[in-house]
């Protein structure tokens, strides 16, 4: 009788666990589909050493991966590693941090994540050959299979090797005409733009240093662009696979000094935009646009949206509008914005804030809509208490009833 009546009892109580919980689920969902805050949470607690450049991808049964690098600095610190997390479909919590990717003795920086139609998912990152961002190569791991827990079993794991076409030329033609709208620039910066001006010649730095920061792009065509750019010139350019991610090639450079870490997001009619970080002297993102799937590009163009050199990301919404997450100041990385977008990028309509940190920053954010309609962040999280990747989950609803903004 004892043993029944504990059986009840435990019986009673799991079933009030379980409604609490299923509660609790029925909330957060109805608070982010009617449009209410987004939810957020960081990805591990906050961290000594430096954590930074995420990326985000959802698997084939609804799991989230993230990726970023870690490590006790950037390019000169050879401890840096790629790591990442999941959270599995409908719970709320992060599992704990793996290492994904690791180059003993060498730096592994930006990471990037995509999965494609097969459900296989791709990681980008640069590894740093000399401690310089100049000496960097682009590396590709694959996974056939990335369900699970822990690290992915890794089929691929190669490098992207680019050989563009010489494109030192034009580049130089673009750089004077640019330079030539400009006040005298004091003599440490014209060195280092004339030492520039010597390399875009050579092979050497025409073919390595391009690395990725946002997500690949698959086009209507099933081209994917994977977006790179290099400190070397301050530049940009696509790395091009028209067979799955099998096989890459160059394209041809963004010719605007200064825009870099490009975000790719496609026309109804097309065309093929680029939204990138203002590394120059505009203070705003930049654009461009390719009526050619990405291989060649128009000039390079100044938005309204304002940019501290610091980096975005953009999708398009299952609804057809265009999202762009970014800094939204001239200074500091402290206000992270999502804009939205009806006409395709010609005005950002909508804006809302996902920070605004008096002191730390929230940047380098990398965005995806799961199957499900809602929209995931991730960002780099750093405060006075340690770094961190902070994950936010929010609707189109929540954008819309955001501030009205003026056009490009």
């Amino acid at each position: 009788m004892v043993r029944k009546l504990r059986f009840f009892v435990n019986l009673s109580v799991f079933r009030w666990r379980f409604c609490v919980v299923l509660h609790l689920c029925w909330l957060v969902a109805t608070r982010v589909c009617a449009g209410q805050e987004p939810v957020s949470e960081l990805i591990f607690p906050l961290h000594g050493q430096h954590n930074h450049a995420p990326g985000i991808a959802e698997l084939s049964n609804g799991d989230l991966l993230v990726s970023w690098y870690r490590g006790s600095g950037e390019r000169q610190a050879d401890d840096v590693a790629v790591w990442g997390a999941r959270r599995t479909a409908g719970k709320a919590q992060w599992s704990p941090s793996f290492l994904l990717a690791d180059t003993p003795g060498f730096p592994d920086c930006n990471t990037a994540l995509m999965t494609d139609r097969e459900g296989r998912l791709f990681l980008f990152w640069p590894v740093i050959v000399a401690n310089t961002w100049e000496s960097c190569l682009t590396r590709l791991k694959v996974s056939d299979q990335p369900i699970g827990e822990g690290a992915p079993l890794w089929n691929r794991d190669e490098t992207i090797l680019l050989k563009p076409d010489d494109f030192s030329a034009e580049a130089v033609r673009v750089l004077d005409q640019t330079l030539a709208l400009l006040p005298p620039l004091p003599s440490e910066k014209m060195a280092s733009i004339n030492v520039a001006k010597e390399r875009l010649s050579q092979k050497m730095y025409q073919r390595m240093g391009w690395q990725p920061r946002c997500k690949p792009t698959v086009l209507k065509s099933g081209r994917i662009l994977l977006p790179l750019y290099t400190d070397t010139f301050s530049l940009s350019i696509m790395a091009i696979s028209d067979d799955g991610g099998r096989t890459w090639f160059a394209g041809k450079p963004l010719l605007g000094f200064g825009a870099i870490q490009p975000t790719v997001l496609q026309k109804s009619d097309g065309t093929v935009t680029a939204w990138m970080r203002e590394n120059g002297f505009t203070g705003h993102i930049r654009y461009a646009e390719s009526s050619d799937d990405g291989v060649t590009w128009g000039p390079v163009m100044v938005s309204t949206l304002p940019n501290p050199g610091s980096g975005l990301d953009g999708i398009c919404l299952q609804s057809g509008r265009w999202l762009l997450i970014h800094n939204d100041a001239r200074e500091g990385r402290g206000r992270l914005a999502v804009s939205m977008s009806d006409d395709e990028g010609k005005t950002w309509k909508w804006k809302k804030l996902l920070e605004d940190l008096s002191d730390g920053s929230a940047h380098y954010p990398c965005i995806i809509q799961t199957r499900d309609g809602q929209i995931h962040a991730v960002y780099s999280y750093f405060v006075s208490g340690g770094k961190s990747m902070k994950h936010a989950v929010f609707s189109e609803a929540w954008l819309e009833s955001g501030e009205r903004q003026a056009a490009r």
